[in-house]
């Protein structure tokens, strides 16, 4: 599954970047969330409870934070596990300065395996397309409460 997704934010990409990356500002943001916790250096145990077409469960997994440029970009990896299945991807996240602020590219690519895949690749997309889109709202209110303003898709 691949997914797309271009936002604008009213903040420099320092700022951006840094929130990014901050596990903090991460567990608030990724929907499912409740625990993530440093394991190394840009390492991370994370715990997600979500659903799928009503197939819900709990996921242990680790994120990975790679090819640092700041603040220019990096790539986000997931792997985990769970009761309904397994996931794994990656995002290539690329942020360009703008007249407003920042311009953010987020390309990804994720597979899921088990009985979440029985759910049919549409409805798999789907729900990661509307992930992706809760993800960035909330960051944009995450930024927003750290002084800048929220994010407009393009």
């Amino acid at each position: 599954m691949k997914l797309l997704a271009t936002r604008v934010f009213q903040a420099p990409p320092e700022k951006v970047f840094a929130a990014l990356v901050d596990p903090a500002v991460l567990q608030k943001c990724v929907e499912g969330c409740e625990e993530m916790q440093k394991t190394g250096e840009d390492h991370y145990q994370a715990k997600l409870k979500i659903g799928v077409a009503g197939i819900k469960g709990n996921y242990t997994g680790t994120v990975f934070i790679e090819d640092k440029n700041p603040p220019h970009s990096f790539t986000l990896r997931v792997a985990g596990n769970g009761t309904p299945g397994w996931v794994k991807g990656s995002a290539k996240i690329l942020i360009s300065p703008t007249a407003e602020g920042s311009d953010l590219q987020c390309d990804s690519d994720g597979q899921v395996g088990g009985l979440i895949a029985s759910v049919g690749s549409r409805l798999v997309e789907a729900a990661g397309k509307k992930m992706l889109d809760r993800f960035f709202n909330k960051f944009a209110g995450e930024l927003a409460r750290m002084g800048s303003s929220e994010a407009r898709p393009q």
